[in-house]
């Protein structure tokens, strides 16, 4: 059985509350967390911050995957720190770059069965955007999307399928390129996170935590589009777009594409 995603949009809280990485440690469990920083330039220091973090939050078996390159990737033992691993841990830095040193490995493979087996797996900023099966990579965020401009897609790890993710959403004024990318594709959902917050994902049904907002964009009813017309200078024209703005505690239905409130008493 599938196990959990925590997809966070970016700068969580590593000192106060920690209330994000938190929820992390907690679904882990007693299970070996290791920590995945192939997407960063810096992959030590983040080992190190990561590491503090958790085990401040009672983690006990927190371990680094120490693969940068596609060759320490294919390399003999590189799988070892992730057996009987139950929970995986994806850094920011170039969601490019962790698709690219990844895909295809023994690495991802075996990032796969945890989730596969009940485990949990976490991604903030880069982290969170290779979680989906198509992933933004770039594209201007704060203008009004034109036609013409290069808004860049590519394969993810697919771990939550027929969603793009777009991360560090409200800070950098993103919704004109995660339209542009739903306009594109309108079979899937387009889910934009705010920095400090996170979708936790579970059977097809995901919540809100963190202090800012998930935004979901709906295009499968839209009436009209104008991404195919040649003029590379028009402004981006899409019609019947539906968007959820959602808050900590505040549910969404993947199957539905519909949101809920928690009953009294749920989690």
């Amino acid at each position: 059985m599938a196990g959990t995603l925590v997809i966070i949009g970016g700068h969580e809280d590593r000192e106060g509350e920690k209330v994000i990485l938190r929820e992390f440690v907690r679904r882990a469990g007693r299970r070996r967390v290791v920590l995945v920083a192939t997407a960063s330039e810096v992959p030590e220091e983040l080992f190190d911050e990561y590491r503090r973090a958790f085990a401040d939050l009672g983690a006990k078996d927190v371990v680094g995957l120490d693969v940068k390159t596609r060759e320490d990737a294919l390399a003999d033992g590189a799988v070892e720190p992730l057996a009987g691993a139950g929970a995986v841990f994806l850094t920011g830095g170039d969601q490019l770059r962790l698709t690219s040193q990844l895909g295809g490995t023994p690495v991802l493979g075996a990032i796969r069965r945890v989730y596969e087996g009940g485990g949990v797996i976490g991604g903030t900023s880069a982290g969170a955007s290779v979680q989906s099966d198509t992933m933004m990579v770039s594209g201007e965020g704060e203008a009004a999307p034109k036609l013409g401009e290069a808004l860049r897609l590519a394969p993810g790890f697919g771990f939550l399928p027929g969603v793009i993710i777009d991360q560090h959403f409200a800070a950098r004024g993103r919704m004109g390129r995660l339209l542009a990318a739903v306009a594109q594709n309108p079979a899937s959902l387009g889910l934009g996170i705010d920095e400090d917050t996170a979708v936790v994902v579970e059977r097809q049904r995901f919540k809100v935590i963190g202090s800012g907002g998930a935004y979901v964009f709906d295009a499968a009813r839209a009436t009209f589009s104008n991404v195919a017309e040649a003029d590379a200078d028009e402004t981006l024209s899409v019609h019947d777009v539906t968007l959820h703005a959602l808050r900590t505690g505040d549910r969404f239905d993947l199957n539905p594409r519909r949101p809920f409130r928690p009953a009294a008493g749920e989690e």
